[in-house]
């Protein structure tokens, strides 16, 4: 039986990222020069793991968040992870951990990125913003749903849209 699709050969790439809320703001990075999310709006700070980070998305965002923003862990108030999701691109299968994090003291920091331009935003402008795809469903799940909530959602991309799903422990 002949396999369809793009993604037979099992090539991966592993992504996290970290949404930064300060006074009912959210800090997005509009991604310029980047292979994989070019003139978007993408989250607050965020990339590919190292190697030494594939069993910790916790460490790979920490990282990006101090490498693009020279922000350490100190600045953060509940910092969590909230969303899985898988999609298929380019013949690979590409799996985001989606972090969310207020920001302590925004007000004082000179906030600046070699990766774009960085820019705070209201929850009501977000459905305007040219976003990755998953991104935009995780966001819009985010509004309606996980802001109230503790909550782990897994999502999959189905080429029209994520389907989330609460991940639960068993």
């Amino acid at each position: 039986m002949k396999q369809q699709g793009l993604l037979v050969d099992g090539k991966l790439r592993n992504m996290a990222s970290v949404y930064l809320f300060y006074q009912g703001r959210i800090l997005l990075l509009y991604r310029q020069g980047s292979k994989v999310a070019n003139q978007v709006w993408v989250a607050s700070a965020g990339g590919h793991f190292e190697e030494h980070e594939l069993n910790d998305a916790r460490a790979c965002v920490l990282r990006e968040l101090y490498e693009e923003l020279a922000i350490t862990e100190e600045r953060l108030e509940n910092l969590c992870l909230r969303y899985v999701t898988l999609r298929g691109a380019k013949g690979e299968i590409r799996q985001n951990y989606y972090f969310f994090a207020e920001l302590k003291g925004a007000d004082e920091l000179q906030l600046s990125s070699d990766e774009g331009t960085l820019k705070w935003f209201s929850m009501d402008e977000l459905a305007q913003l040219e976003m990755p795809f998953s991104a935009q469903f995780v966001l819009e799940h985010y509004m309606a749903e996980g802001r109230y909530t503790d909550a782990i959602y897994g999502g999959v991309a189905n080429g029209e849209k994520v389907v989330f799903t609460e991940l639960v422990e068993f």
